[in-house]
């Protein structure tokens, strides 16, 4: 190791959902602390929606952008899903940097400027190196202001101060594709979504209906996870129990049906999902119930109510589809079926 770093290893973590000057500037100090770098790309490899809009290799794309080709040369991309669960999570970015490190001293680069650092506490076998005073800027108003109502114009033109060129130029580019607008109408319902809907929380619940070796999904229709693949499920009614309201939307979005004594026995499982962070439209708590029949034959089912499709789909070939589940739904097969 060159006398210059402090550690062979430098790790930096973080969403990077979008990157901007503050961003710059820790990566900027893990390149000052180490002669190699490890950026961490968290809530990877999962569908896109209002907080995380962009998928893990276009912010790669925009990371990359603001690096010199001496940087390059030293960088390694670390690419890590989201578990709603920090043990896991640490554990697996723990593992995987050890990999790469291959037993050499690691140093944790980091900011700490509110209560969202938590995360950097929970690696205590690395070396903390404080990347110091860093200029305060939220990436969730500059996304803001990028899938705003103004026009493309001024919304780059009040990024500018805040972002690197690069990325600058990556977002002019990207706006073109036809993912930009549909990220930019679904900013926006979320907007009204949270304006009419202003509890401290909502009650949801969700079936996991598996038969045989398959799971039932629905594609959702409506203007968040437009066409993107979901467990059935919905809001819990007032008086209503979870269970009640999971077997209810089971039926109103797939038409599945089976006696109440038949539901019951064929319940296996269930578990609550209340991370805070697992939906942008607010604090939704939901309880999954884990279904489970044995048929000769799939049943017939057909999307309804608010769903575009309901289809059987493969255990084994849910990885296929990670990236298109809807909001936190990759989490809740993965705790049933662990096919993460």
């Amino acid at each position: 190791m060159s006398s210059t770093f402090r550690y062979p290893v430098t790790v930096v973590i973080g969403r990077w959902q979008l990157p901007h000057l503050a961003h710059k500037a820790l990566i900027e100090h893990a390149f000052a602390a180490g002669e190699r770098v490890m950026i961490v790309i968290g809530s990877s490899f999962r569908s896109r929606n209002d907080k995380n809009p962009f998928r893990e290799f276009e912010r790669r794309a925009m990371l990359e952008s603001m690096l010199t080709q001496a940087q390059r040369a030293r960088v390694e991309f670390v690419f890590v899903r989201d578990y709603y669960d920090d043990r896991r999570w640490a554990d697996v970015l723990r593992e995987e940097v050890r990999a790469r490190a291959a037993g050499q001293r690691v140093g944790l680069v980091g900011f700490k400027k509110d209560a969202s650092g938590y995360y950097l506490d929970l690696f205590p076998d690395w070396a903390y190196e404080d990347a110091g005073s860093i200029q305060p800027l939220d990436a969730t108003r500059l996304r803001d202001v990028y899938f705003g109502e103004g026009s493309l114009s001024s919304s780059i033109q009040v990024l500018e101060p805040y972002v690197d060129p690069g990325v600058l130029d990556y977002l002019r580019s990207w706006a073109a594709l036809p993912e930009y607008e549909v990220r930019r109408a679904e900013h926006q319902a979320i907007k009204r979504y949270k304006a009419k809907y202003t509890g401290p929380y909502f009650l949801t619940a969700d079936s996991v209906l598996q038969v045989n070796d398959h799971v039932l999904l629905i594609k959702r229709g409506g203007e968040m996870g437009h066409g993107q693949w979901a467990l059935p499920g919905g809001f819990v009614d007032p008086g209503e129990q979870f269970y009640d309201a999971a077997v209810r939307e089971l039926n109103e979005e797939t038409r599945f049906a089976a006696l109440p004594g038949v539901m019951r026995a064929a319940l296996k499982s269930s578990a609550v999902f209340d991370h805070p962070d697992r939906s942008p439209r607010g604090r939704l708590i939901t309880q999954a119930f884990h279904f489970r029949f044995s048929r000769d034959e799939l049943p017939q089912v057909q999307g309804a109510d608010d769903a575009k499709e309901a289809v059987w789909w493969p255990i084994e070939g849910l990885s296929e589809i990670e990236a298109d589940l809807f909001e936190d739904h990759a989490v809740i097969l993965d705790h049933f079926f662990g096919f993460r």
